[in-house]
């Protein structure tokens, strides 16, 4: 079992401390040392050659965006970012996840005793995942050449086109580049991404200024229409509810499903259920399995599938999965999505 090599840094010595004290605690992972600010972390690398990094956000001297945009450019690793949930941490997270992080998690806190061992299975799994990554594989943020469609050959009907998408691990990212490229009367797409509820409405915001679609936080009982996109809520389950010859969004507080809320299963087996031939399904990059089984009751229902394909993922977990059971019809590149999709539609 090769031994993964980890750097932390965090300005918070209590953080450093918690930190390597919970991945202590595995076999596989050694902290090959610690930084308090990112200009000690650079000479670190250098002497360290770690693996993978955990990245803390706020820093003194050079904050961890700075620090990461100089990091991809220089000497691009997997990297994970440590960062608050307030609205400012969230906010520097996605732009870090833009700029190449594999992941994130949350500060851990040392007033909840009760929740650090959940937090450490997460930070733990995690950095096992980046240290799995393809480098070059989070170049995904460059601009491609793939041609805006027209979508000129879409006809709406009452009964229109859904597309339901299923994301995780590099999700972020990948669903702006596929925005990109759609045009504004695309078929409506509804997402579950795994995030918390602190990121939905930044994250909405993101995808809304991405391309030519409008995207929001879906609000339960909303009315569902082409050229938009309805991002599920990071604490609720999301739904496609048929209302006459009209869809809406369902959304509730049940239980997780597949360890997740939103769970991509909940939101493909209601499309099952209630979309049938009129859905199109699409699973990007994504550690797990949330959402494989569901998408092959899709395609039993009559849906058309897509899932990313492995080199222009982060993480083909979910994808993967999918694509082990029979669930997709295509397999097919980020950058191609996109076109795929429209002449389904």
């Amino acid at each position: 079992m090769d031994m993964i090599k980890l750097l932390i840094i965090d300005d918070s010595a209590l953080i450093r401390q918690m930190l390597t004290q919970m991945f202590s605690q595995v076999e596989d992972i050694e902290v090959v040392g610690t930084a308090s600010d990112p200009l000690i972390a650079r000479d670190k690398i250098k002497i360290l050659n770690p693996d993978v990094l955990t990245l803390d956000v706020e820093m003194p001297r050079m904050d961890g965006v700075t620090f990461l945009r100089n990091l991809m450019r220089l000497r691009p690793m997997p990297v994970v970012m440590v960062s608050s949930l307030t609205h400012q941490g969230v906010e520097v997270t996605l732009q870090a996840l833009a700029l190449g992080a594999v992941d994130f998690v949350g500060k851990p806190k040392a007033d909840e005793p009760c929740v650090l061992s959940d937090y450490a299975d997460e930070i733990i799994n995690k950095v096992r995942m980046a240290a799995k990554v393809k480098v070059q594989a989070l170049e995904v943020s460059k601009p491609t050449q793939t041609p805006v469609m027209t979508g000129t050959q879409t006809n709406f009907k009452a009964t229109h086109k859904i597309v339901a998408l299923g994301s995780s691990t590099g999700g972020t990212e990948a669903l702006k580049q596929l925005v990109k490229h759609l045009p504004a009367n695309a078929p409506a797409i509804l997402v579950a991404q795994h995030l918390p509820v602190a990121f939905s409405a930044s994250f909405a915001k993101h995808v809304d200024e991405a391309g030519k679609m409008r995207a929001c936080v879906a609000i339960d009982g909303q009315l569902i229409l082409p050229g938009h996109i309805y991002i599920a809520p990071g604490d609720k389950h999301m739904r496609v509810v048929r209302d006459g010859f009209a869809y809406v969004c369902g959304l509730d507080n049940g239980p997780l499903v597949n360890r997740h809320k939103p769970s991509v299963e909940v939101l493909f087996q209601s499309v099952a259920e209630n979309v049938g031939k009129n859905a199109i399904g699409v699973m990007l990059t994504g550690m797990g399995v949330d959402g494989a089984q569901a998408m092959l009751k899709m395609r039993d229902a009559g849906a058309v599938n897509i899932v990313q394909d492995e080199d222009s993922s982060i993480v083909w977990g979910m994808p993967g999965e999918a694509y082990k059971l029979g669930a997709a019809q295509y397999v097919l590149p980020l950058q191609k999505i996109a076109a795929q999709i429209m002449a389904l539609a």
